[in-house]
């Protein structure tokens, strides 16, 4: 037997056959196109995005499976999120899905519902505060801007339970999922909070919740033909893709703590006793009674493929470079904040910043400042989990390989943490098979399939520590120093072209 796992992901959708054992048969991934309308807003087409790149990766899957494709015995999709699809009563989307925190089109909204809801009142019930990545203010924002597009808004959707409802016409979202919609779920109560949902959607029927590894129906007629999947078989709630992810390569005991390295980073923080804490999300996991602590960086591998294409440059000669270059980059430090900053700043209005630039600096310099800032980073939402009471024990590092070693070790020496890499490194689709072989019996309740390979570990050479804490605490300085001309700046953004805007 077989189960299918695909994760709807921002700029690809991926996918992976494997066995009840975790033996992966096939994969498959398409690219996916990201639209940019204005600037702060970030966008899908989920019909040709999320349905069309879903089909493609199921398709491609089971011709590399050939004549066992019938043995398929459930699947699970994770994806994007939280985003705001607003879809009719059939499902069918009514514009461009809006996506998560990296679309900061509802500031406005934000600071409304924190005046009317009490930003404290919301951190206490949500777990969350109120932010780019919240899915309420977006949806108050669409009433207020679109009317004609709420009017007719009848299903909220997001990139996993879009592609369920396609396969089996059922209207749910998974807890998780939910436990981002900020500030319309309750997460102590684990249900939706009526009396505010109604103010900000006011006569919107909002889906029926369900835990991701439950099975919420079975692929029909209609999509088995589109899709070629069995009719019939199990289709599980599903949830965001990074949570998939944690997953896959076993982040699940409690201290455990995914550092995910990609075009942003993410981190999840496996936390049963933590707080509520205003620099970072609350939410639910992806079991009852799970509660994760997580932060994530607007930008961080985004920088790195940005001076690649800017000096002209690949990536793996970049890195050997840097690596070069002691510890410090001659003395530069850099905010990463090129597309504003989620945690622990919250504050979409941030640019990055190169800090002591001299004539001797060169472009090694210039990179390995850019991935001391990313670490600078991560020791700063480490620092925030700290301070919500849960420090993380065991850090397990996935993604990153395009830029080498040296990005991790980076991170290793100025945190003072060790990171373990696992063996399998596929991504949120192959926790996503993991949830699907647990709900078809093939795998156990708690099975996890990843082993740990290897682990990156702090250099020996204290000189190497002292060198980050000093540059640490100028980093720490730099943005509260900066963000006033910095707003300002941005201030005028509707009356400078932006690079890119044209015109």
């Amino acid at each position: 037997m077989s189960v299918i796992g695909v994760d709807v992901g921002t700029s690809s959708t991926k996918g992976v056959l494997a066995g009840g054992d975790g033996r992966i048969i096939a994969s498959a991934t398409v690219p996916n196109h990201t639209s940019r309308p204005v600037p702060g807003w970030v966008e899908h087409d989920a019909e040709a995005v999320w349905w069309r790149g879903f089909l493609a990766v199921v398709q491609q899957l089971q011709a590399a499976a050939g004549s066992d494709r019938e043995e398929v015995q459930a699947i699970c999709v994770s994806g994007i999120g939280p985003c705001l699809l607003a879809a009719d009563a059939e499902g069918a989307p009514l514009r461009n899905a809006i996506l998560y925190g990296v679309d900061t089109r509802a500031g406005a909204e934000i600071e409304e519902l924190n005046r009317e809801l009490g930003a404290d009142r919301i951190l206490e019930r949500c777990g969350s505060p109120l932010t780019s990545q919240a899915v309420g203010p977006k949806l108050l924002w669409l009433r207020r801007h679109e009317p004609e597009v709420w009017a007719r808004t009848r299903t909220l959707l997001m990139a996993s339970s879009f592609v369920v409802y396609r396969l089996t016409g059922e209207y749910t979202l998974d807890h998780h999922s939910a436990s981002q919609c900020t500030p319309m779920y309750d997460l102590a109560a684990k249900a939706w909070i009526a009396d505010w949902s109604e103010a900000i959607a006011p006569g919107l029927s909002l889906p029926r919740l369900a835990w991701p590894g439950e099975v919420v129906g079975r692929v029909g007629a209609d999509s088995a033909a589109q899709s070629g999947l069995p009719r019939g078989i199990p289709v599980l709630a599903g949830t965001i893709d990074a949570w998939a992810e944690a997953l896959s390569v076993g982040v699940t005991a409690p201290g455990d703590c995914m550092v995910m390295y990609g075009t942003s980073m993410f981190m999840i923080n496996m936390a049963l006793a933590a707080r509520p804490h205003p620099k970072l999300w609350l939410t639910n996991g992806i079991v009852p009674g799970e509660l994760t602590l997580a932060a994530g960086m607007a930008t961080f591998g985004a920088i790195t493929e940005w001076f690649s294409e800017l000096v002209g440059v690949p990536l793996d000669v970049l890195s050997r470079e840097a690596a070069e270059i002691p510890a410090g980059a001659g003395g530069l430090v850099a905010l990463p904040y090129f597309a504003g900053e989620r945690t622990p700043i919250f504050d979409a209005d941030a640019r990055g910043v190169l800090f002591g630039l001299t004539l001797g600096h060169g472009r090694a310099h210039l990179f390995r400042a850019l991935l001391e800032a990313g670490a600078y980073g991560v020791r700063h939402n480490l620092e925030a989990m700290q301070a919500a009471g849960a420090d993380p024990a065991r850090l397990v590092a996935v993604g990153g390989a395009a830029q080498g070693p040296l990005w991790r070790q980076v991170v290793s020496d100025v945190t003072g943490r060790r990171q373990e890499i696992p063996e399998v490194l596929i991504g949120a689709a192959y926790g996503d098979a993991l949830l699907a072989a647990r709900a078809a019996g093939a795998a156990g309740p708690g099975a996890l399939w990843s082993r740990i390979e290897g682990a990156v570990v702090p250099s020996p050479d204290q000189r190497i520590h002292a060198t980050y804490d000093d540059l640490y605490q100028l980093y720490r300085e730099l943005y509260p120093a900066t963000s006033g001309p910095v707003h300002r700046l941005a201030a005028l953004s509707g009356r400078v072209a932006e690079p890119g805007a044209g015109g």
